[in-house]
């Protein structure tokens, strides 16, 4: 019993667990989530509607794209598609003014974004005049969720799963490096985007089998507020999975893979 104790302890050292809690209680993750969450609906989501009733080839608009995301399908897609589904002519009504406040706000979210990835890597805050890479990071984030809802009637079964899984792959570990400004090389940052695309596959299935009902109770009972605390809910947990798998990636790469050097030059947090 003794024997089995110290190996399960030594298992437990090892693998360092109690670390990464740590980390994720310092980063204030679900905080951070939360606050993930509340910016994506008010800042990155009127950008996204825009943009998705914009493009003449995927039909459905953003609803199509919110609904893809969480694997909703039946009963549950229409509710949300009936709440989220913009008017027809929402880009004649949408005017210039309009799209440019649109696109500040959806950089701010990218701002946001960036600042976790540099609490989670220990680095200091970017210069203010980096603003163009979270502009150019928000472009490539819609043309990734674009080819997602894009690719969900043309491919099927394993070709989709393995084109989301790498396209996401792809995306998450560009992504932090690029809003990092490099500071941080790119195989260090390979776990992190593996970590994330993993849990929004977990996510996903979670999605598909606890909000597709849960979706049509609010509804019937509280109305479109139902439907919209269950995004913002789905939401949260995009972000928690977001910024915790980045979280591990770290982790991952400190006590397991290779120790996390930055750049000459750069200041870390202490």
């Amino acid at each position: 019993m003794r024997r089995w104790r110290r190996g399960l302890h030594r298992a437990w050292r090892w693998l360092r667990v109690q670390a990464l809690f740590q980390h994720g209680r310092e980063l204030e993750l679900m905080h951070r989530a939360m606050g993930f969450a509340t910016l994506a609906l008010v800042t990155l989501a009127p950008l996204l509607i825009v943009v998705a009733a914009a493009d003449p080839l995927v039909r459905g608009g953003f609803a199509s794209w919110l609904t893809d995301g969480m694997g909703l399908s039946g009963p549950s897609a229409r509710v949300v598609t009936d709440v989220i589904s913009p008017p027809h002519n929402v880009i004649g009504t949408t005017s210039a003014w309009s799209a440019v406040l649109l696109a500040v706000f959806g950089v701010s979210f990218g701002g946001s974004v960036q600042n976790a990835y540099e609490r989670i890597w220990g680095l200091a805050a970017g210069p203010w005049h980096r603003v163009w890479r979270q502009a150019t990071w928000l472009i490539v984030l819609t043309a990734y969720l674009y080819q997602e809802v894009a690719t969900k009637s043309a491919l099927h079964g394993g070709q989709r799963i393995l084109l989301s899984g790498v396209s996401g792959v792809l995306f998450f570990w560009w992504g932090q490096w690029f809003l990092l400004g490099g500071q941080v090389r790119l195989r260090q940052l390979l776990p992190g985007a593996l970590a994330t695309v993993i849990g929004l596959a977990g996510l996903r299935a979670f999605s598909y089998l606890v909000f597709t009902p849960l979706i049509v109770d609010n509804a019937l009972s509280y109305g479109a507020v139902g439907t919209v605390l269950v995004i913002e809910s789905w939401l949260i947990g995009v972000g928690f999975v977001i910024y915790g798998g980045a979280l591990f990636g770290r982790w991952f790469c400190e006590h397991h893979w290779m120790p996390v050097h930055h750049h000459e030059g750069e200041e870390e947090r202490p």
